[in-house]
């Protein structure tokens, strides 16, 4: 198999521990994940321990899972379409995506290079939802609808806040070293989202000093690249319809 194909398999028996309804029948067995991305990292980082970082991501679980949980309840509560928690849990591809971020990033923080965008990418085909290994998100996150929802790396997103498909949390610029022209990398290049905002669809958010106020509406197709404060309501003045009667 390819690393991304046994990437996916260490995703599936993740997914069927944190949510067994999910792949009836598909081990979810704690022991057969570590020794699967033992395997993996082992090869990845010659020379590290392996087992350690396997460890320090298992006890990270108890706290994914209820981070997860959180979000189970803010796209059951968020959404009046969704009939039960099991309903969310089974064919919301926002959570499925939010969930396969939490594992990723606990792995980014471990400092495990390629497995943690692995697994964004998987979630990406799949929903059409990237969110970089990198970004921090709370508790209480929903995505709703989510297709074409972009979060970059350095994103830092607050709790209880909800993005609307189309939503981009992106980089104003790439700035590049003077010696070499190579982009920069490792500095603060996307928003702050504080807790409970709300973004609608199509809104583009950019900057590494960018910072939407906690308890802000950021209107659909909005497009910013400046901080708002707290409890900011941003539209773009609707325009003006002309309508016709249809020539017979």
């Amino acid at each position: 198999m390819t690393l991304p194909q046994r990437v996916g398999l260490i995703l599936k028996r993740c997914f069927a521990e944190l949510h067994p309804c999910l792949y009836d029948g598909q081990d979810g067995d704690a022991g057969q994940i570590a020794a699967a991305l033992e395997r993996e990292i082992a090869l990845l980082m010659p020379g590290a321990d392996a087992k350690a970082i396997v460890r320090a991501f298992q006890a990270r679980m108890p706290e994914v899972r209820r981070l997860i949980d959180t979000d189970v309840d803010a796209a059951y509560e968020g959404d009046p379409a969704a009939t039960s928690r099991m309903e969310v849990v089974m064919a919301y591809p926002g959570l499925y995506a939010v969930t396969v971020h939490r594992l990723a990033h606990e792995l980014y923080k471990l400092k495990v290079p390629i497995i943690p965008r692995v697994m964004s990418e998987i979630a990406h085909s799949k929903t059409g939802i990237d969110i970089h290994p990198g970004a921090t998100i709370g508790e209480h996150f929903f995505i709703d609808h989510g297709t074409g929802v972009v979060v970059g790396e350095t994103t830092v997103i607050g709790r209880n806040v909800k993005l609307y498909q189309g939503v981009t949390l992106g980089a104003r610029s790439f700035p590049k070293d003077g010696a070499t022209g190579m982009l920069m990398k490792g500095h603060k290049r996307h928003p702050n989202v504080e807790d409970d905002v709300v973004v609608y669809a199509g809104a583009t958010i950019l900057g590494g000093d960018t910072t939407i106020g906690h308890d802000s509406e950021i209107g659909g197709n909005v497009w910013l690249m400046e901080s708002v404060p707290p409890h900011s309501r941003v539209y773009n003045k609707p325009p003006a319809p002309e309508i016709r009667p249809r020539p017979n």
